[in-house]
């Protein structure tokens, strides 16, 4: 089977970099991760990359601990830029070529998000991280996820979590809790499913851009996701129904 997916946009969580780490980045996942990447760069895939920084600083826990929301945002910002750094080296020392792009100007280490030139690094088969997220508090980087897959017009969205697919509740927590292999993004919208926020899942639905969420932690999960196998739940695209 040849591959489905031309251009993908792959969504990182902060959370992801963790492994089993309490905070920070465990370098053997990044590594990992970098693996899976290699495969389907070398497949001839082009690849965007939006990474989260959960695994440094969350906003949202900054501002429920009394920290200014907008201040505690844009720390989180700058988390997600360390992550994409970290994931930028080991790519690069396994000999992909990559580019970070920030929403917010850090010309000493990355360049600024441009959406022709990173547009332009896709067609040479270069990977690009997007940091900083969308450069505006109040906004997440799924919703990032989202604008940028939209704007460098990529056909589906990879969300890689430490999970299997969507839920109908919490797996960890309820045994009997039963997974999606595809959804409709009203369905995710109105049942509120935690697969991103609403503001990503409208841009989503609003574009046609399909999301497909699996479980980054098993090695092969990214090609097999781009060549079209049954990776966790896909939400919308081809698959919109319940």
């Amino acid at each position: 089977m040849g591959r489905v997916y031309q251009r993908v946009l792959l969504k990182l969580s902060g959370e992801a970099l963790m492994g089993e780490l309490a905070y920070g980045i465990d370098p053997m996942v990044v590594q990992q991760i970098a693996q899976q990447v290699a495969e389907v760069i070398g497949d001839g895939t082009e690849l965007a990359i939006v990474v989260g920084g959960g695994n440094i600083f969350r906003g949202v826990k900054g501002s429920a601990s009394g920290m200014d929301r907008a201040t505690a945002d844009y720390i989180g910002m700058i988390a997600t830029v360390m992550n994409a750094m970290t994931l930028q080296d080991s790519l690069e020392r396994m000999g992909i070529p990559t580019r970070v792009q920030t929403a917010i100007a850090m010309q000493e280490v990355a360049e600024p998000y441009i959406r022709r030139r990173a547009i332009r690094h896709l067609e040479k088969k270069r990977v690009v991280i997007f940091g900083a997220g969308s450069g505006n508090p109040f906004f997440t980087t799924d919703t990032t996820a989202a604008l940028r897959a939209a704007e460098i017009n990529a056909e589906v969205i990879f969300k890689a979590t430490k999970v299997d697919g969507v839920y109908d509740s919490d797996p960890h927590v309820n045994p009997d809790a039963k997974r999606y292999e595809s959804l409709t993004y009203g369905h995710v919208l109105t049942n509120e499913l935690r697969v991103m926020d609403s503001t990503a899942i409208a841009l989503c639905k609003e574009n046609d851009i399909p999301i497909v969420v699996f479980d980054i932690s098993v090695p092969g999960n990214i090609r097999r996701a781009v060549m079209g196998e049954k990776v966790g739940t896909t939400v919308g695209g081809f698959c919109e129904i319940t």
